[in-house]
């Protein structure tokens, strides 16, 4: 088979992986090294200085000896079939990049005969790349669970970022739909790549030409809808996984109907749930910078995400008791959990407040998103003028279903706290 007849079958089957994102890591320019495309498997990713850079995202091998029900490339399913050689694959990514059609490489791989083969070969594939070719340039790559560590470890220091897909969020769902993998097999890489990373990280402080292994970190990758699990599980699942593996990115893909196994939602008329990924993607954004819990924005009474609200308005609306805020008084925390302010509205406000009592035209100004802030905060308590309605018309506001103004029937005096309104 003709190589680029390999790579658009290879670069299709690896769409499906869901886990390009900021390299994470710098590195400059080496003497006697290069580094620092067609349409088919190239996608975009994002440096540290936020530049965007593309990668070949593609498979090794689509060839799998695994036969999960959820996946395109499971072995019972009848699709065109191939791999690369290492070298091919190696000169592939050289030549795209020698042509400015990538930057780096994402590289993923079915399980060909089984996962140490497999890993061996993407070593080799990435061996050359650093050695024969002196490719200096960004590289992810997939570690596959059930490999020898110390392939895992090889694999590790040829790679700027690891990821290893858990795939489903609970054992019980990967018992049914994937019985050749296991949860123990999946956590245990990445209890060895978080090991390894802090363990290069602790060399490099010694000797700074010690090898540093995935100094990007690593991430992984949850398909959603193809189970019944409820945002709340997935979302404490993901909680749970950022604090014991120091992960720096989950994924959340949603479910594409690719076969008609009875326990995964039938594929006539099925929809993929790319609203709940989008709730999830947010959700998850609170829990990395906004300083919330997963069981504050959800819990067993409210386990699933309003999809008419992001996830911060809905838990803005369930707990009156925290507003209004009081942008002059409020301390940084609390600021940062009025929906329409982020991470950098937040510190303007702390810091702008220092020279004089903040207004809402100034709050305007630095870029807060009023339309949903102005609900809940105060200047110099008091609420923004002629703002009267009642939780109702906040919610269908909030959620795009109405237009908050002047002259709606059912405006009256605020009544979406408890109380007299009171500054924070």
């Amino acid at each position: 088979m003709e190589i680029m007849d390999k790579l658009t079958i290879l670069a299709d089957a690896a769409k499906y992986d869901a886990a390009c994102t900021s390299s994470g890591v710098v590195r400059g320019g080496k003497a006697g090294s290069i580094g620092t495309a067609t349409n088919s498997g190239c996608c975009h990713s994002f440096s540290a200085d936020g530049r965007c850079i593309s990668l070949l995202k593609v498979l090794y091998t689509n060839h799998c000896c695994y036969d999960c029900a959820y996946c395109v490339n499971r072995r019972s399913n009848d699709v065109p079939r191939t791999a690369f050689t290492p070298r091919e694959l190696a000169e592939l990514t050289i030549q795209f990049y020698r042509r400015n059609y990538i930057e780096g490489l994402f590289l993923s791989s079915a399980v060909l005969k089984d996962p140490d083969f497999t890993t061996e070969r993407m070593i080799e594939t990435l061996r050359l790349l650093r050695t024969r070719y002196h490719f200096n340039g960004y590289i992810h790559a997939k570690a596959i669970p059930g490999a020898d560590p110390g392939l895992t470890y090889a694999l590790g220091l040829l790679a700027d970022r690891l990821s290893v897909n858990i795939e489903l969020p609970s054992e019980a769902s990967l018992r049914l739909l994937a019985p050749d993998k296991s949860k123990t097999a999946i956590l245990r890489p990445m209890a060895q790549i978080r090991d390894g990373a802090e363990q290069s990280k602790a060399e490099l402080k010694l000797y700074r030409h010690a090898p540093r292994f995935a100094p990007a970190g690593q991430s992984t990758q949850m398909i959603v809808g193809a189970t019944p699990e409820s945002d709340w599980h997935i979302l404490s699942l993901t909680e749970g996984l950022y604090k014991r593996y120091h992960l720096k990115r989950v994924f959340f893909s949603a479910y594409m109907p690719v076969s008609d196994h009875k326990a995964l939602p039938a594929p006539v008329g099925f929809e993929p749930p790319l609203l709940r990924e989008h709730r999830l993607y947010q959700a998850d954004w609170l829990l990395r910078f906004y300083g919330f819990t997963a069981q504050e924005i959800l819990d067993e009474s409210h386990p699933n995400f309003d999809p008419a609200l992001d996830p911060k308005s809905d838990w803005a609306l369930r707990h009156p008791e925290f507003f209004p805020v009081e942008v002059n008084r409020a301390d940084y925390e609390a600021i940062l959990r009025v929906p329409g302010v982020g991470v950098r509205g937040a510190k303007r406000i702390v810091t702008a407040r220092r020279y004089g009592p903040l207004s809402f035209e100034g709050l305007k100004r630095m870029g807060i998103v009023m339309k949903r802030a102005q609900y809940f905060i105060t200047c110099s308590g008091r609420m923004l003028p002629g703002l009267r309605c009642g939780p109702s018309s906040v919610y269908r506001y909030l959620a795009g279903a109405g237009q908050a103004g002047p002259g709606k029937e059912d405006w009256q005096q605020m009544s979406l706290f408890d109380g007299n309104v009171r500054p924070v």
